[in-house]
């Protein structure tokens, strides 16, 4: 799974252009705010397989990416088909994640071109 901000482009390539140190900063102190965001209750699914906790166990994060270890995961946060035909559906989990610090992604680029 891959996470991708959609719609600032433009605030991206301004600070950049600004400083690439700044940049990294930035993107690096929100992939943070999404992995300790999967570690709070609601943040990451915690189901029953193989004990529960294990999907929160494996997210992993380093510098300005953020995943999951586990085989399972992509299922979890997309739904998928069950043996006898049925249909689990997805918890997007990690959409709802990324979705939530978006604005304050967009926020943080705004605030250190300001600076």
């Amino acid at each position: 799974m891959k996470i991708e901000w959609l719609g600032v482009e433009k605030l991206e390539k301004k600070l950049r252009q600004k400083s690439a140190t700044d940049f990294q900063a930035v993107a690096e102190k929100n992939i943070r705010d999404i992995y300790r965001r999967s570690q709070q209750p609601g943040g990451t699914p915690v189901g029953d397989y193989k004990g529960g906790g294990q999907l929160r166990k494996s997210a992993r994060y380093r510098g300005d990416e953020m995943g999951y270890t586990a085989h399972y995961a992509a299922h979890v946060e997309y739904g998928h088909r069950t043996r006898n035909g049925g249909f689990v559906p997805g918890q997007f989990y990690l959409k709802k994640n990324v979705d939530e610090q978006r604005p304050i992604y967009k926020q943080d680029l705004i605030n250190k071109l300001k600076e």
